[in-house]
């Protein structure tokens, strides 16, 4: 596995990983409505494209494939992270949060951030991270919960 800094031209491959995830790896925790919900933020290519432009976007590549991809906004929030439907359990989570908290302490952040769907929850608290609050948002008259959570780097 290798990584490297996205550009738009990965935008297609990650919308399709984020789709395919979401609708696989999710189903035991989101019903049906909430999924898609969740997935028509991919229809939002305004902010796909700024977080290509304005954010750290590190994709895993396993044989020119994308596996696996996280977003650090501002040095110390995590905005996207989504481990490919067919690579999970794999160790690529892990890798990944690993530079992506690497890049937040060259970025002098005491602190990283996320917002975790209940799926990523076990994976992020395993990881150091610990629940600041849940969350219930409303898309489209839908509520999704998640959480913020969050973890120290010093």
């Amino acid at each position: 596995m290798t990584f490297k800094n996205a550009t738009i031209s990965d935008l297609k491959e990650m919308q399709e990983l984020y789709i395919e995830t979401i609708k696989h790896i999710c189903k035991n925790d989101y019903n049906s409505a909430q999924i898609d919900v969740w997935i028509s933020g991919v229809k939002n290519t305004e902010r796909w494209v700024a977080v290509i432009n304005t954010q750290f976007v590190l994709l895993a590549i396993i044989e020119d494939q994308i596996v696996g991809f996280g977003t650090l906004k501002d040095g110390n929030y995590i905005d996207f992270f989504y481990i490919h439907k067919d690579f999970q359990r794999q160790g690529i989570a892990d890798r990944l949060l690993t530079e992506l908290q690497l890049e937040a302490k060259k970025a002098n952040s005491k602190v990283i951030t996320s917002d975790v769907s209940i799926t990523a929850r076990p994976f992020f608290e395993k990881k150091g991270f610990i629940v600041k609050a849940e969350q219930r948002n409303i898309r489209f008259g839908i509520e999704l919960i998640n959480y913020k959570m969050e973890k120290n780097l010093e």
